[in-house]
Parts: structure tokens; C-alpha cells; sequence
């Protein structure tokens, strides 16, 4: 498959390996990026060199690609997927949050509906191929769970890589689409994967509390988190970066809870933070049944029958790889692309529920911001409105 990247950086770079891992016919060809951090990975791993050009536009033009690869920023998304869209390349691969804006959502739906977009748009959310949510699954397939009631989870980010956020290009609501569309949207497509319907109502509070100037360290320290002058993390952010966290002049927050109700009753209450000291990933699913406790970085995953309070599953240790590779999420994802590419067939995600997810967590920001509950049933019957879903 001869594949062409637009925004070669570190993840896409990592993603294209794993599929080369797998695929033998993954074949690099060229590049659209003025500062391909990830080219030496591709090159190195494919053992060729690859062409780069000025813009997509003249590179899915020259080169007859089987496959484009996005990584560019959250912000020249939908940029880069209509100029895909409109060409002849086979498969699109998208980075997650797919697009930032609600407005992008529903022009992107416009495209895909003109060009066949929903076959060819492939989604970078990778943990719904983590063997953590494929054992989540497999309990509610099994019945040890019961009807959904209601599901407490969590995304706990230490400071080092919340000083990476308020460094990098990210730290601008413009360029990212927000820290919950961000990061966030994972969690939030999970969790409406385990419902198994949409949000109805949606509603969120947080702001910025730890990253500020007041909580800047006085002085150097070695033990545990460094901290380096400004900032926590020595990583310099290659594009559009900043050199203070403490002081960092973007807009994203962070800490933030939401509360979503779905079309069906059950409940989700979500809590994220940036400065967390020990991390983890976790959540608990309660229903008629069972509850299913899980946590995607202390790698463990329960099962309790309600009733009897019985231990249905105990995995302590869940995957081997424990945190590497999205908790051995990576790996499964470029598995099932290459089966995919091969045979055709169904995925874990789609982009559809990709853009689901990051429509959620764009209502969830505006709710935010209006301090307000919000109906989203007009914004759902808007995304039916293009025959996709």
C-alpha cells in the first residue's frame, strides 16, 4: 500500500510502524510536513527514503497513494480531509479529535456524504482496541453486567505531561479544540460505547487552578518531577511551543468534571486533571447485575455479581505491556487496520462514532463556559440529517 503522510510527527510516525509491523505491504512513500519530526522513524523502519512536498494537494496528485496518514494539528484537520476526500486515495487514517469545532462536524459529515467519506475515514481512537475495553465488552456481552445504570471514570494526568499540554501547540483552544476534546474524547467514546447510545443532556465545571503563576516551584528539585526554571517537563514542544507552564499564556484548563445523561437514563460523571502526582485511568461500570472495575494504567480489570458480592473476574495483571503502546492498544489497532485494508469488514470505531465523541466533549466545553445543562437532541437530529449515521 503505497502511503503518504501529511503531518509526520512521533504518534503518526509510531502508528505507521505498528502497521508496518504487521503489513508487509505498507509502503512509505512522501510527506507533506515543514518540520517532520517522525520522518527518520518512517525512513528507518521502511528502509527508503521518502519524497517530500510543499502541499497535499500536489503530493496525492504525484504519488497515487493507497493510503494518507494525518498527524497535523487538531486545527488543519478538516482542511486536509476535504483535500482527501475529493482525491482518488483509497484510505484516510485521522488522528484523533477528528475535527475542534461543532461547525467542523457537520461540514465534515457534508464531505463524507459527497465522497463516500464514512468507508474511507479511518479514526485514530485507539483504546477502543485496548484488551482492557475488549474484556469490558466481552462482560456486558456475557450478561455479568446487567443494563447499564450508571459508570464513574477518570483520566489522571501527571504534572509532567500536563506541562507538556501547557507548552505545546495545544495549549490554544484554536489549535486544539479544548483539553477535553483533546485528550478526553478516548474516554468519552468508550464510555458511549459501553451505553451503547448518545448523550441527551450534558453538563461540566472546571477551569485552571494548578498551572498558574502562584504554584510555580521557588527553586529547582531532582525528586520525583524535576522541574526545570519554568516548567516541569525538560521536553521543548516542536511546533508553536512555549517555554512556561507555570506562566503559560494558552486558554485550555486543567481540571474538569462532566456529567452526561444518555438517551437511555444511564450516567456518566467524568473527572479529569492535569496534576495528578500518581496517575491513573480507570473507571467503574455499575449495572442491574455486576459491576466491572477497570483501569487502563495500574492494568487491572474486576468483575463483581451483585447480588452476591462474588468475584466473577480477577486480572490483576491485565497485558504485559502494561502502559506502552496506549496499554497494548497500538498493536491491536494496526492488527485490525491491516485485516481491514485486506478483507474490508467492520472496525471497533468508526468516524462516525469519532466525531460523536468529540461533538460530546465540544457540547460538554459549551456547557462549561454557559455554567448550564444542555439538550442535545436538535444537535443529534442535525448530525442524522446527512444519512450517515
Amino acid at each position: 500500500m503505497k502511503t503518504g503522510y501529511v503531518g509526520l510527527g512521533a504518534r503518526i510516525a509510531h502508528v505507521s510502524n505498528c502497521l508496518q509491523n504487521v503489513a508487509g505491504d505498507i509502503d512509505p512513500r512522501a510527506y507533506v510536513d515543514p518540520t517532520p519530526a517522525g520522518l527518520k522513524q518512517v525512513e528507518a523502519r521502511s528502509g527508503s527514503t521518502l519524497a517530500a512536498y510543499d502541499d497535499l494537494a500536489s503530493m496525492l496528485q504525484r504519488e497515487k497513494l493507497d493510503l494518507l496518514m494525518i498527524g497535523s494539528p487538531n486545527f488543519m484537520h478538516l482542511d486536509h480531509l476535504r483535500t482527501a476526500l475529493e482525491s482518488d486515495v483509497k484510505y484516510i487514517f485521522c488522528e484523533k479529535p477528528v475535527v475542534t469545532t461543532e461547525a467542523e462536524t457537520f461540514e465534515l459529515l457534508s464531505l463524507m456524504k459527497a465522497h463516500g467519506g464514512e468507508k474511507r475515514v479511518i479514526v485514530g481512537l485507539v483504546l477502543r482496541y485496548s484488551p482492557l475495553y475488549t474484556e469490558l465488552q466481552k462482560s456486558l456481552k456475557a450478561g455479568q453486567i446487567g443494563k447499564v445504570v450508571s459508570i464513574e471514570a477518570a483520566e489522571h494526568i501527571g504534572p509532567y505531561h500536563g506541562s507538556f499540554f501547557m507548552r505545546d501547540w495545544r495549549r490554544y483552544e484554536k489549535n486544539s479544540g479544548g483539553f477535553m476534546l483533546e485528550k478526553c474524547c478516548h474516554d468519552l467514546d468508550l464510555y458511549q460505547g459501553v451505553t451503547g447510545c448518545r448523550p441527551r443532556y450534558v453538563s461540566s465545571f472546571g477551569g485552571r487552578k494548578s498551572f498558574v503563576p502562584d504554584n510555580r516551584p521557588d527553586q529547582d528539585h531532582s525528586f520525583p518531577t524535576p522541574v526545570y526554571k519554568d516548567r516541569v517537563d525538560p521536553f521543548t514542544p516542536r511546533w508553536g511551543g512555549g517555554n512556561a507552564d507555570f506562566d503559560s499564556d494558552g486558554d485550555i484548563i486543567d481540571y474538569q468534571t462532566a456529567l452526561i445523561e444518555y438517551e437511555d437514563g444511564a450516567n456518566l460523571c467524568f473527572h479529569t486533571n492535569l496534576y495528578v502526582p500518581d496517575e491513573f485511568r480507570r473507571f467503574a461500570v455499575m449495572g442491574t447485575k455486576g459491576m466491572a472495575e477497570g483501569d487502563f494504567i495500574r492494568n487491572y480489570f474486576r468483575v463483581h455479581d451483585a447480588l452476591t458480592s462474588a468475584c466473577l473476574i480477577d486480572r490483576p495483571k491485565l497485558v504485559d505491556a502494561g502502559r506502552d503502546g496506549h496499554y497494548g492498544a497500538d498493536d491491536a489497532m494496526a492488527r485490525d487496520l491491516t485485516h481491514y485494508f485486506r478483507n474490508g469488514g467492520g472496525l471497533p470505531v468508526g468516524v462516525l462514532d469519532a466525531l460523536e465523541a468529540g461533538l460530546t466533549a465540544i457540547k460538554l466545553d459549551e456547557a462549561r463556559r454557559a455554567r448550564a445543562v444542555l439538550d442535545l437532541s436538535d444537535t443529534w437530529q442535525q448530525f442524522d440529517s446527512y444519512g450517515l449515521a
